[in-house]
């Protein structure tokens, strides 16, 4: 195995406390726009939900549809309670949703790259109560692996994770285990479909990002995406598995992949 790099340059710090962690989500929570409070926010979701309605009447309704007051919400936050840029944003994911199918996903129509083992929801949350989803690198091989397929099994993975959130928590710890990564493993492509699920269907879910025990080949790779991550290179942390288990994890809790 090629040995491990650092990165020291865009390493990043651990998440806060968990005491200060969910105070922090208190506080976001908490926000709305002006002085009109919760019924300010809840005039622009309507003001949304009626503008979806008269401009794309076709969108699907219902949950994750153009009348879900809690998705319209989620991205009114997003763009900063522009209702302009929330319509714009959520018309992109919703169709996004529609045309690839995310509600028709199950773990029997991912099933065969599923058995891989190649990407995951573990059982446990972390010690910040977030769902964790593990992607193994080196068994992800794009010239053999059809990438569509490559690509439901991540958005299903995804909501799986979603899915798992508790009550008041927000957001997903991303795990990609680097270890034994070569060459044949990296896959720009999807990194790029990663990237754009991440940010235009699933926006400011992604909490943090681990990179563990990155070998040197990894560095090219890295090099070209970062650019495109732009403000989401702030929630990459590269760290080795030692980390993952004491920073992350109890022992109880530690996913099998990063046990002793």
């Amino acid at each position: 195995m090629a040995a491990s790099c650092s990165f020291r340059s865009v390493v990043r710090a651990p998440p806060l406390s968990r005491s200060l962690g969910r105070s922090a989500v208190r506080c976001r929570s908490a926000a709305t726009p002006g002085a009109g409070g919760a019924a300010s926010t809840s005039k622009l979701v309507l003001e949304v939900k009626e503008r979806l309605e008269r401009e794309h009447p076709g969108l699907p309704t219902g949950r994750n549809g153009r009348d879900d007051d809690d998705m319209i919400l989620w991205f009114l936050k997003d763009r900063k309670f522009s209702v302009d840029e929330a319509v714009s944003k959520l018309t992109k994911a919703i169709k996004w949703r529609q045309d690839f199918g995310v509600s028709e996903l199950s773990e029997e129509s991912v099933k065969g790259l599923y058995q891989t083992g190649k990407a995951y929801v573990h059982d446990s949350l972390d010690i910040y109560g977030r769902p964790v989803l593990v992607v193994v690198a080196a068994k992800h091989f794009p010239s053999t692996q059809d990438p569509v397929e490559n690509e439901k099994l991540c958005a299903y993975l995804v909501e799986k994770a979603i899915n798992r959130l508790p009550s008041g928590a927000e957001n997903i710890l991303g795990i990609f285990d680097l270890r034994g990564f070569r060459v044949e493993n990296g896959d720009l492509q999807f990194l790029k479909f990663l990237i754009d699920v991440f940010y235009y269907y699933y926006p400011k879910r992604l909490g943090q990002v681990l990179f563990v025990d990155a070998p040197f080949v990894f560095q090219p790779m890295w090099q070209v995406v970062k650019p495109l991550l732009k403000s989401y290179a702030s929630l990459v942390r590269f760290c080795d598995s030692e980390t993952v288990r004491k920073e992350y994890f109890t022992e109880e809790t530690v996913p099998p992949d990063f046990r002793c």
